[in-house]
């Protein structure tokens, strides 16, 4: 069978995790990489063994043995680009956040039902094994009634007021910043995991750091600099910090927040369920354990294990107990079911499939527009959803 041929737009640092989750399939095969200067480009395709450079995306667009697209780029293009591969024919996998408005989300969406392709958006942590595991808990009634929801999604990489990337401006990154960036994730994973939808919400923001010192030398996300590093002032406009209140469709209540300056959390995405029989809590630092608490008796941890999986978790945890599956792999499986689809000829209509869509992502962007609209406004807003 001929590979399916993928061209990835933006190689920064999530664009490489693409190309090696895709690799890993076996019949996809990454054929073109686009960014925004043709030397650059080709000098990171050599790096990444990709044949085919190109300096402007829509050159690779109008390649016809490219079958699908990955949006790998900085927040403000994700729109743009998305609608040109579509309009191209092309099948689309995009980073979150799918725009930077749920208008502008909404329009994606319309535009991918329309011309009828596969369309993703990597929310990989619905990926993770111990996940799957324990979605379908829930959906079996194994906790009980689920009556809280909380947690928190806390990283340290913007600690410092040196630290600096395109994600401060919000002319680049957009208006809301650790809520777009990793507070989606969070939202996006709990939805997954109870089946439960956020109906509105109350937030507030803090940035701890108002100005903060840019270095006048390119660099890339999480890079250290070192001594004799030269900056400038840069007014920030986005969150460093926030805290939410939810109220979820069916009356259940829940809290989470998020941050970027938390010093000793590197990628701490973490929840905790209560249910009328049992909790659950999962931490994806130590993505194969998932805590299990009771009332009357001892506490259990779950590891991620096949042969303790129920049926319907079985497909996405591929080695054996002891053998941990964690960040990677949860994008390799994004990866394997959303070009099962193209590979299949299987169309996004009827059941749900097991990936997130561009559905997942306006949902997720209209919980983000409300919000930003709460802290603005210091009370609770209704999520929104603009019907497509």
């Amino acid at each position: 069978m001929e590979k399916i041929k993928v061209g990835v737009i933006g190689a920064g640092f999530i664009g490489p995790a693409h190309i090696e989750a895709c690799r890993r399939l076996g019949f996809v095969e990454v054929v073109a990489v686009s960014g925004s200067d043709q030397s650059r480009t080709e000098k990171k395709a050599r790096e990444l063994g990709v044949p085919l450079a190109y300096g402007d995306y829509r050159d690779m667009l109008k390649n016809p043995d490219i079958q699908a697209i990955h949006n790998c780029t900085p927040n403000h293009l994700h729109y743009q680009i998305t609608k040109a591969a579509i309009e191209a024919g092309k099948h689309v996998l995009s980073e979150k956040p799918l725009a930077i408005s749920s208008e502008e989300s909404a329009e994606l969406l319309r535009l991918a039902k329309e011309k009828g392709v596969v369309h993703g958006i990597n929310f990989n942590y619905r990926q993770f094994p111990i996940i799957q595991q324990l979605a379908s808990m829930v959906r079996d009634g194994d906790l009980g009634k689920v009556n809280l929801v909380h947690g928190s999604y806390l990283q340290d990489w913007l600690l410092y007021e040196t630290d600096y990337n395109w994600r401060m401006s919000s002319d680049i990154g957009g208006r809301s910043r650790a809520i777009a960036d990793i507070g989606s994730h969070w939202c996006d994973l709990i939805k997954y995991v109870t089946g439960k939808k956020i109906d509105a919400v109350f937030a507030d923001f803090s940035t701890v750091h108002p100005v903060r010192k840019k270095s006048k030398q390119a660099s890339e996300t999480y890079q250290k600099h070192g001594d004799n590093v030269e900056y400038e002032d840069i007014a920030i406009d986005t969150e460093d910090y926030a805290t939410v209140l939810l109220r979820f469709t069916d009356g259940t209540k829940g809290a989470f927040s998020v941050s970027q300056v938390s010093a000793g959390r590197k990628n701490r995405l973490s929840f905790e369920l209560n249910g009328s029989e049992k909790s659950t809590f999962w931490n994806q630092e130590e993505p194969e354990k998932l805590w299990i608490g009771y009332r009357d008796k001892a506490n259990e941890v779950l590891m991620a294990d096949p042969a303790l999986f129920a049926i319907d978790a079985r497909s996405s945890i591929h080695h054996p107990g002891g053998h941990n599956e964690g960040w990677p792999d949860a994008i390799k499986n994004m990866m394997q079911h959303f070009y099962a689809y193209i590979r299949d000829g299987k169309q996004l209509s009827g059941e749900e499939p097991p990936f997130a869509t561009f559905l997942d992502g306006h949902i997720s962007m209209s919980t983000t527009d409300a919000i930003l609209q709460s802290h603005a406004t210091e009370k609770w807003v209704k999520v929104e959803v603009l019907e497509v």
